[in-house]
């Protein structure tokens, strides 16, 4: 791929300095002088910070709209997603650093693209990337994640995946475009980054668990101390991972949770609070119901995906089966149906014909079958010994050949199918070297076999951002 060199005029402040660049920038396709591409470019250029990172990066916050300078639910704005709240202060931190208005920093989108280029770089300085390191997407993981100011390592890793995620899908969009550029991060110290759990007694079976603060909710014990008989579906106004961190995030005056929040682009479910206990998410119906937070923002259709309609469909209707609650719009409503409420969401784009035929039809599954399973995978004379869900994304499996004595690990997919997207299935023989096998796959990752005689073995996958680890186990 060729670099183009381009000049930058103006000054550009990076880690509390005033630096002038005449940089090069690697977009992987120039397309139209578009005014958002053209911002992105020269960012890019001016900071030093790859490209086609910087728009996956905008992309996982906003699909690139900057919602005409209005606020997401957790105070960011722009495409870049500045945010002002208080916990984090990137929309002031972008502000001194480019030496640009705050209010120029909400609502114009080449100023908001400069000042999240610039917090990204001053983020890969403190982490001592030099400028070799810099023009290498995967030595930037550890800076996308900070950018995320999360509220744990394991949400900063889940954001992180989501914008390395779309970087291995490429961007079209908005006068954007990058060609799919699969790219395997150097993780550094989010490598032993704590996933999040699939907890033992979650509500939803397949659900990832992630603990609202405790300050979002209260604790209760439904429905013996109130019935439960609605079911509230929300739009986020901002992304996965920067919706379960501010979930996360407390105290503070306007205390807010949901019982769930799902993933646009697979479905993949994240449940904050037990059923049991009171969700702030409905305001005189936080006793009754049960909410379901959907990542997107109402006034942009391309978030709510197939995908995402089918995981909250089969979510909603496993949750009125448990409770008796009528699969109708009577029970089944918006936050803006919600009496006294002052939401507009899910809002027009939010197609509840579609919604509540996969509701009451039971086709709110996971979207296809994959058609391979993990013996054939593995090959002939292995036979599955333990296996893990991924959440709703997909399974790893251990296998075993009693003939030849080898292990074998391979990872199936249940979302996205025959469309690639980040995989991984890895095995380790204690006191050996861990074998792994990950990239951007259609259907699986694998086969990874390894023989330890004697020995326990460590072993696991991910599909997305949900991971498992095991413990050294299956010895002998």
């Amino acid at each position: 791929m060729k670099l183009r060199t381009l000049a930058l005029a103006g000054l550009i402040a990076v880690s509390g300095q005033q630096v002038a660049y005449a940089a090069t920038a690697s977009p992987s396709s120039t397309s139209t002088a578009a005014p958002l591409a053209e911002a992105f470019t020269k960012a890019a250029a001016g900071s030093e910070v790859p490209h086609d990172l910087l728009v996956a990066l905008g992309y996982a916050e906003t699909r690139l709209d900057g919602h005409n300078g209005e606020p997401s639910a957790s105070g960011g704005y722009g495409v870049m997603h500045l945010v002002s709240n208080p916990r984090t202060k990137t929309l002031e931190e972008a502000a001194k650093l480019t030496s640009q208005p705050v209010a120029e920093l909400k609502s114009d989108d080449a100023a908001n693209v400069l000042g999240g280029a610039a917090v990204l770089r001053a983020r890969a300085d403190a982490l001592g990337l030099d400028a070799a390191a810099r023009k290498d997407p995967a030595k930037w993981y550890g800076a996308v994640a900070a950018y995320a100011n999360a509220a744990d390592e394991s949400t900063a890793k889940l954001y992180a995946d989501a914008v390395y995620e779309v970087l291995a899908a490429g961007v079209e969009t908005a006068g954007v475009r990058t060609a799919p550029r699969a790219v395997q991060p150097e993780l550094g110290t989010y490598a032993d980054a704590e996933p999040r759990t699939l907890a033992a007694a979650t509500d939803y079976p397949g659900a990832l668990w992630k603990a609202a603060h405790s300050s979002n909710y209260a604790v209760s014990n439904r429905p013996t101390s109130d019935k439960i008989d609605r079911i509230v579906i929300h739009v986020t106004q901002g992304s996965y991972a920067g919706s379960i961190s501010w979930f996360q995030t407390g105290p503070r005056p306007n205390p807010t949770s949901a019982h769930y929040v799902i993933r646009s682009s697979d479905g993949q479910i994240t449940q904050m609070v037990r059923e049991k206990n009171r969700a702030f998410h409905a305001g005189n119906w936080n006793r009754r119901s049960v909410g379901i937070e959907h990542e997107g923002y109402v006034d942009n259709a391309s978030w709510f995906t197939d995908q995402m309609y089918r995981a909250s469909a089969a979510l909603t209707r496993n949750i009125a089966d448990r409770y008796g609650i009528p699969k109708d719009r009577t029970h089944i409503v918006g936050h803006n149906g919600v009496p006294g409420a002052d939401h507009t969401d899910p809002g027009p784009h939010w197609n509840w014909t579609k919604y509540m035929s996969y509701v009451t039809g039971g086709s709110g599954g996971g979207g296809g079958t994959n058609p391979h399973t993990p013996e054939k995978v593995c090959g002939s004379g292995y036979k599955v010994i333990d296996s893990q869900a991924l959440g709703t994304a997909g399974t790893a499996y251990l296998l075993y050949n009693t003939a030849t004595g080898y292990n074998c690990v391979a990872t199936l997919k249940k979302i996205s199918l025959g469309k690639p997207s980040a995989v991984s299935a890895f095995l380790e023989p204690q006191g050996s070297s861990r074998k792994s096998d990950s990239g951007s796959f259609a259907y699986y990752a694998g086969p990874v076999t390894a023989k330890a005689p004697g020995k326990c073995v460590k072993w696991g996958g991910s599909v997305g951002s949900a991971t498992y680890t095991s413990p050294f186990e299956h010895c002998g």
